[in-house]
């Protein structure tokens, strides 16, 4: 329950974070007569400097907010209890994976080739001549 109330929080601020980071603008900008610019803060939202700090300053606590609910999440995550942090596959036994395995052949072992005589390797200081010309009969 808290998780998922702490994960709401985090893509609340998350996206709070990129708006106000998206509004504001650099130090030689001009806000704009909305946000105080112009020669006089009436009618002006924030006042004449009111705008940067009040951005700034939102920007600061969000950020801040975001850092301590990434921490809070993961320390959730990582002190989740034994049910919800394993996984279905650590719970079971190998010896039941290997031997329920439905349709699966016997475990067999493979055939073993019967020695067979092979002639030995002609050495370089034989000729040519002495070796068979046609081909040679393959005991099977």
């Amino acid at each position: 329950m808290i998780y998922n109330v702490l994960l709401i929080v985090q893509i609340i601020v998350a996206l709070g974070v990129i708006g106000l980071v998206l509004v504001q603008h650099g130090k030689g900008a001009d806000a704009g007569a909305a946000f105080g610019g112009g020669a006089s803060a009436s009618g002006t939202v924030f006042g004449s400097r009111g705008a940067a700090n009040f951005l700034s300053r939102t920007t600061a606590i969000l950020a801040l907010v975001f850092f301590i609910n990434s921490l809070a999440l993961a320390w959730l995550v990582s002190n989740a209890g034994s049910d919800s942090g394993t996984s279905i596959v650590d719970t079971l036994p190998v010896e039941d994976v290997l031997t329920d395995v439905p349709g699966a052949p016997e475990a067999k072992t493979a055939p073993v080739a019967e020695a067979v005589d092979v002639p030995a390797a002609a050495s370089d200081t034989e000729e040519a001549s002495e070796q068979p010309s046609g081909p040679v009969d393959v005991p099977q």
